[in-house]
């Protein structure tokens, strides 16, 4: 069984504050090793389930969050900026499944913590062939594309129960509850991680429940960007057009294009709006 694993950091068990998402900010340091901590109880879990390969994608900001020197030493270790993939990076169609770890909420969603699509503030809202999408919804129709189920997703209530509502009856972790974006009711990192461990393990013995999730094609990704001049510089991009003052569309046949587009329009807003941060 070959085994994928993407983590992200919002949704990992412990973490509450944007300080703690960042290179710098109080509390980062300790958060890379909670989200090695999360990462690990899913891996150990693969190789319990006899697994003969297991890889890890640093899934999260740059993908330079996840302790090299503390990540289970028997897994490979995809990081590093700039992945053509993102969160999928690693991924092919030789994968039996796909575990989520760290995941959170879409944009807007209620009681979400640290909710957001892709970027922190510069996307009000993405929709995939019509639905509203996040990065749960993005990155399970990617595996899907390839013919890879998911497995797993853990992370706060919100990003389970969003899970839920994409991919039916799939297994989920709630590490958290919460109270507001910033805030919420925290399980011990040490039972959280007990808790993705034997969720995976019980998920990962049991294929025969395993669905991927089929989305028609082609696919059509629409995006709400909070300003017009993120939209109208993405619409420069050969295939993208420009359907409102600060919404953008792009259709491929090829998933791996949409989510290709999708980390170049990313870079380019994040550059954009350093440019104009004091508007908003």
């Amino acid at each position: 069984m070959k085994v994928f694993v993407s983590v992200d950091m919002e949704g990992v068990s412990g973490l509450t504050d944007p300080e703690e998402m960042r290179a710098g900010g109080r509390g980062y340091e300790r958060g890379c090793e909670l989200m090695t901590g999360d990462a690990n109880a899913a891996v150990r879990a693969a190789f319990d389930a006899g697994a003969d390969q297991v890889v890890v994608t640093d899934s999260h900001g740059r993908g330079k969050n996840l302790r090299a020197d503390l990540i289970d030493e028997r897994c490979t270790l995809i990081r590093g900026p700039h992945m053509a993939m993102r969160m999928g990076e690693g991924l092919d169609a030789s994968f039996d499944v796909a575990l989520y770890v760290g995941y959170h909420a879409r944009a807007g969603a209620e009681r979400g913590v640290l909710n957001h699509t892709w970027m922190g503030r510069e996307i009000q809202d993405a929709r995939l062939n019509g639905e509203v999408a996040g990065e749960i919804r993005l990155m399970a129709g990617y595996a899907g594309s390839l013919g890879v189920p998911v497995g797993l997703v853990a992370g706060d209530e919100a990003a389970c129960a969003e899970a839920r509502d994409v991919l039916g009856a799939v297994p989920t972790v709630a590490v958290k509850a919460g109270r507001d974006r910033y805030a919420a009711e925290l399980i011990p990192p040490a039972r959280a991680q007990e808790m993705i461990y034997e969720t995976a393990l019980r998920s990962l013995r049991a294929p025969s429940g395993w669905r991927p999730l089929r989305l028609p094609s082609p696919y059509t990704l629409s995006i709400d960007w909070n300003s017009t001049s993120i939209a109208q510089s993405c619409a420069l991009i050969p295939g993208v057009t420009l359907t409102a003052s600060r919404t953008t569309e792009f259709t491929s046949a090829d998933y791996a294009e949409v989510v290709g587009l999708l980390g170049i329009c990313a870079t380019l807003a994040g550059d954009i709006a350093c440019t104009g941060r004091h508007y908003g």
